[in-house]
């Protein structure tokens, strides 16, 4: 599942192949739909630092390179609570050190709606697009939002096995870097699905809520 303008846009894999797409307005949708799915992934942070910043974002940085701007730091849980950006950067401030971005702050319904539902009990695993990519192609890739970019990602989940069809009902109307992105998760999610998946950091530390702060790849 990938956050888009309109909710979430969702691939699905059925033995690691395109079995269908679809679009929800909630993550709780999207969890109650897929009840019997094996592994439920999404591009959204899940575990929120008490202090400090995560492992994970650190480690996700560092592996992009000179894409590495499209890792944001995720906020403490604290600042996120915050219902204004203002405030939540002011406190980040005070609190913790070091001011928060407003692409990071512009996450926070979607990272607390994943939270709240994880909170339920449904198991939900972090991706990030860009990691997996990058792992699955072995170099850096041109950005999402170019025509190249986008090719060469339709032709890296062509090489596993995915292929998405011209008519995805409509999830064909998301933005076509979404769909990509949604697709990728699913890849990912089939990966830890048959135990073959690496995550940053490999021994990932929980935060205060039992939630693990890991990127899957």
């Amino acid at each position: 599942m990938d956050g888009w303008r309109g909710g979430w846009v969702v691939v699905e894999l059925d033995s690691g192949v395109f079995h269908g797409a679809g679009i929800f307005a909630t993550a709780g949708e999207v969890v109650a739909a897929h009840g019997s799915a094996a592994t439920v992934a999404a591009d959204i942070p899940i575990g929120l630092p008490t202090s400090g910043r995560r492992e994970a974002d650190t480690l996700a940085q560092e592996r992009l390179g000179r894409r590495r701007s499209t890792v944001f730091y995720c906020p403490p849980r604290d600042v996120l609570e915050l219902d204004s950006y203002a405030e939540a950067n002011t406190l980040s401030k005070q609190r913790h050190g070091f001011g928060i971005s407003k692409q990071s702050y512009m996450l926070r319904q979607k990272i607390l709606e994943v939270d709240a539902v994880i909170g339920a009990g449904a198991t939900i695993y972090e991706v990030h697009p860009e990691v997996a990519f990058r792992a699955l192609v072995g170099k850096e890739l041109a950005s999402k939002r170019t025509y190249a970019g986008q090719r060469s990602r339709e032709a890296a989940l062509a090489d596993v096995g995915i292929e998405l069809p011209d008519d995805l009902g409509e999830a064909g109307g998301v933005p076509v870097d979404d769909v990509l992105d949604a697709a990728v998760v699913a890849y990912v999610a089939y990966r830890i699905a048959t135990g073959v998946a690496e995550s940053l950091p490999p021994r990932a530390p929980r935060d205060a809520h039992g939630r693990q702060m890991a990127i899957w790849f």
